[in-house]
């Protein structure tokens, strides 16, 4: 896949893990969260990943090199995961047509389903595609609304859903392919008025609908690979069930 480059979202602190480790350096398997994730990205963009660091950037900087070489973007400001990706793009080479952003906390996500997405993305031509994960309870995630055909409508946190759109249990998993075009457009569309004063990559959803651009739902059933891990709990967890959940994704 030539013309695809990955971002990766390594920049920020974990502060609900409470440890003075950047939080995509906590181990899983006897590995690195983020090297776990670039492992599965290798084989899909191979010289075209871009790791984007802030916290700590030089000890999450000489982890990965142990193991790869990828492109480093520094976010100087922790803004959010728009600015994150904004950061990246000057780094990724001219001839690039689609981005593929993945976070560095999701150490079971495997080669072939960010494969399986980008191909659908790059094959029904769309700006924006979003990887959703069906899930049983779908309490604390983002609830990815779509239309009649499909489409990506909207990716409603919890705190702003209706009654009955918290009742949908397609989530969204927080990784994205886009079409670069549309991603440079898109940044500079969105905002940061919300309490955090953060730019949401998420806020791209709102620009393509209104944009009328072409977005997409990439719907996996096996929730596990995009397993975000934000607390020792859930890394823990990931961990006691890794083995497991390696046979059953491979």
């Amino acid at each position: 896949m030539s013309n695809i480059a990955v971002i990766i979202l390594a920049a920020g602190k974990g502060s609900r893990m409470k440890s003075d480790l950047p939080k995509v350096l906590h181990t899983v398997a006897g590995k690195s969260m983020v090297n776990h994730v670039i492992d599965a990205a290798v084989q899909v963009a191979a010289n075209h990943i871009h790791v984007v660091v802030g916290h700590q950037a030089e000890k999450v900087q000489k982890e990965i090199q142990k193991k790869h070489d990828v492109q480093f973007a520094f976010q100087k400001e922790l803004l959010g995961t728009g600015d994150a990706v904004r950061v990246a793009l000057p780094t990724i080479n001219p001839h690039i047509q689609h981005i593929l952003v993945l976070c560095g906390d999701v150490p079971l996500i495997q080669t072939q389903t960010i494969a399986d997405l980008v191909s659908n993305h790059r094959d029904r031509a769309a700006d924006l595609t979003v990887l959703a994960a069906k899930v049983d309870d779908p309490t604390g995630y983002g609830r990815v609304i779509q239309g009649k055909d499909g489409r990506l409508l909207a990716i409603r946190e919890e705190a702003d859903a209706t009654d009955m759109e918290k009742q949908i249990n397609i989530v969204n998993s927080g990784i994205f392919c886009f079409d670069k075009r549309f991603l440079e457009s898109g940044l500079k569309q969105i905002k940061n008025t919300n309490n955090q004063g953060e730019y949401y990559l998420t806020d791209l959803v709102e620009v393509a609908v209104r944009n009328r651009a072409k977005t997409l739902v990439k719907i996996i059933d096996n929730a596990e690979q995009v397993m975000g891990v934000n607390t020792i709990e859930q890394l823990s967890r990931i961990n006691t069930a890794f083995p497991d959940a390696s046979n059953e994704l491979s």
